[in-house]
């Protein structure tokens, strides 16, 4: 498989419940993870994501502002996904709140039209993912 390009590292408050949060329901497999330090590299589908526990009292080495929820303010994580569905029955299953239902939506990408169905939840620090699945056709 080959390595992702870039992948982002996201500060968690409880790396155990961002792990139940994204492999339990979203679907993702740890790569590697080094419990000791509260870290775990996670993937799907050729997506792969970092968690990287906050240290509590300790200062993040690489803080820039206050930690504060929810974090990731003004991004959104888009995450090709071959299907959305397994995904929303265990978000559903698990009473877990949607931030906005599956839509479908055509986006222009340079002179072709492409059409995702996408929805967007918030992980247990606020960080905002959009799960996004290719449909054939504009």
């Amino acid at each position: 498989m080959r390595q992702p390009a870039i992948v982002p590292e996201l500060c968690v408050t409880d790396c155990a419940a961002s792990l139940r949060f994204w492999c339990g329901l979203c679907g993702f497999q740890v790569a590697y993870d080094r419990p000791e330090e509260g870290f775990a590299c996670i993937e799907r589908d050729g997506s792969r994501i970092m968690l990287d526990q906050l240290p509590g009292d300790r200062p993040q080495r690489w803080e820039v502002a206050p930690t504060e929820r929810p974090f990731g303010r003004h991004v959104n994580f888009e995450i090709a996904v071959l299907s959305l569905d397994p995904i929303l029955d265990a978000l559903a299953e698990a009473g877990w709140s949607l931030f906005m239902p599956p839509e479908t939506k055509t986006y222009r990408v340079g002179d072709v039209a492409v059409s995702v169905r996408q929805f967007l939840v918030q992980d247990p620090d606020g960080y905002l993912l959009r799960f996004s699945e290719a449909l054939a056709g504009p």
